[in-house]
């Protein structure tokens, strides 16, 4: 029977970050991943401190970012492939009021590093934005496609991943020691985003799960270096590309793109901009999402060689590598966790 110091279920961005810190530490891991759950696939990566709807600053932003990125830097080093793509993000207004709501915002001491108090104006023939734009600073993209794919095939290379479904019933649990079919482990890590709903040492947690739908358009004129927020994001990737998203649905659950997500989009799409566009792709996933906005982080109540990771929401990027080391030194060095993303909150 292999042994292992641990095994984590999932293969997002939470799990590559815990990851990182297990390799960094010289601690030995396999990874089930069956590709069942998509949210960190098919986002668009952006990582933007503040809340542009509400103008209030991403819980713990500052700190999150300078954690982050050099993190991403190092995963570009080791995968050798492009991650971090820093790009401004631009708020298109659509009325003086909005401009007005932008300067006062930008004038709080909470939000004056992220917020240019400078009015941008349009130059741009293919976008519609006569009242122009604010510009948030600190923001940009990571390609976390890439990041996923890239880190898949370093984890088999390593021999680390298991490509099948994990069986929860195969479990069994010991208080020194987990087996499972040919494996035992000191301990185990859920990092399976919205799948833990089907987890039955994690699923009371109340994490919701939003449906997400996305498109890649080619729109050769647009000719945009920087990523536009309004009604929705639209992000540069290459070759005349674009992400645009994403939808909001609460009831449905599943994975399947809808031709009811696509036409939303394309309307709002073509209240932003006026050239051609192709849409040439639509994805979907669900987001692991708390009612809080804070990820679910921490202990099973029994199983104390069990672990939670997950609830990261739309802000995977910034807070996956916060979360990564909160739960690392939780159980390698008894610290304990920040009470905002400790699941005893919820208990």
């Amino acid at each position: 029977m292999k042994h292992v110091d641990y095994i984590i279920v999932g293969n997002g961005l939470a799990s590559i970050a815990f990851c990182e810190k297990l390799r960094l530490h010289d601690k030995s891991f396999v990874v089930f991943d069956n590709q069942s759950q998509q949210s960190s696939k098919v986002a668009a990566g952006l990582y933007n401190p503040v809340v542009l709807k509400r103008f209030t600053k991403v819980w713990k932003a500052k700190f999150l970012l300078e954690l982050a990125i050099p993190k991403y830097k190092t995963l570009e080093d080791l995968l050798n492939v492009k991650l971090v793509y820093k790009r401004p993000v631009y708020r298109r207004f659509i009325s003086i009021e909005e401009q007005n709501d932008w300067f006062t915002a930008s004038d709080k001491p909470i939000l004056g590093d992220f917020l240019s108090t400078s009015l941008i104006k349009n130059e741009n023939p293919s976008i519609d934005a006569e009242f122009g734009f604010g510009e948030v600073l600190h923001s940009g993209r990571v390609n976390t496609t890439q990041l996923i794919e890239s880190y898949t095939e370093f984890l088999k290379l390593n021999d680390q991943l298991i490509n099948e479904s994990f069986e929860y019933e195969q479990l069994k649990i010991q208080k020194n020691i987990l087996q499972y079919k040919n494996l035992s482990s000191t301990y185990i890590v859920f990092a399976e985003g919205f799948g833990i709903k089907k987890n039955p040492f994690f699923n009371t947690l109340p994490l919701n799960g939003t449906k997400g739908e996305m498109l890649t358009i080619k729109a050769p004129n647009l000719k945009m270096n920087f990523i536009l927020k309004s009604s929705v994001f639209i992000a540069p990737l290459e070759n005349d590309l674009y992400w645009v998203g994403a939808t909001y649905e609460w009831e449905d659950k599943t994975h399947a793109i809808t031709s009811e997500g696509k036409e939303e989009l394309i309307q709002k799409l073509k209240k932003i901009i006026n050239c051609d566009f192709e849409v040439v792709h639509q994805v979907a996933g669900i987001r692991p999402t708390t009612k809080d906005r804070r990820p679910l982080v921490g202990a099973h109540q029994t199983h104390k060689n069990m672990f939670v990771l997950n609830g990261l929401g739309t802000r995977g990027v910034m807070m996956s590598p916060f979360v990564a080391e909160q739960l690392y030194d939780y159980i390698e060095n008894d610290t304990a966790l920040d009470k905002e993303i400790d699941i005893k909150r919820c208990q």
